[in-house]
């Protein structure tokens, strides 16, 4: 019964990981157009005694800014230049994608846990 309790405990922190790594990808995508944003990245780390995925800190991604000539735009300095933002949609999205995948295979392992817990118990009550 343990080992049940402990997969439902995992699956359940992958989910929460990935969930929060799949909000930062849409912050990042939602904000690609935003001069000066820089994208976010989430590492996971693991609890090697529980097994439990955690979070690490959220970064900001230092590198290189894309510079968007448009003279007329508020922002442009006076070479007619301002920063535009380092996210790659192509990235963000593939990133999106796996991040969902992820979710969605520790759900089904939640899932089956959870029916093998209740089949358990039903047993248990004849």
């Amino acid at each position: 019964m343990t080992d049940l309790s402990q997969s439902l405990t995992h699956s359940a922190s992958g989910m929460r990981s990935q969930a929060l790594r799949l909000r930062h990808v849409s912050e990042n995508i939602a904000n690609a157009d935003t001069p000066g944003y820089h994208r976010k990245t989430v590492s996971f780390q693991e609890d090697l005694d529980s097994g439990i995925v955690s979070t690490g800190p959220v970064r900001l991604d230092r590198s290189e800014v894309q510079k968007i000539y448009d003279p007329g735009h508020p922002l442009a300095d006076e070479t007619g230049y301002y920063d535009g933002s380092n996210v790659d949609l192509v990235v963000e999205i593939a990133d999106a994608r796996e991040a969902q995948r992820s979710y969605e295979a520790n759900l089904r392992m939640f899932d089956q846990a959870r029916q093998m817990t209740q089949s358990l118990f039903d047993l248990l009550r004849r």
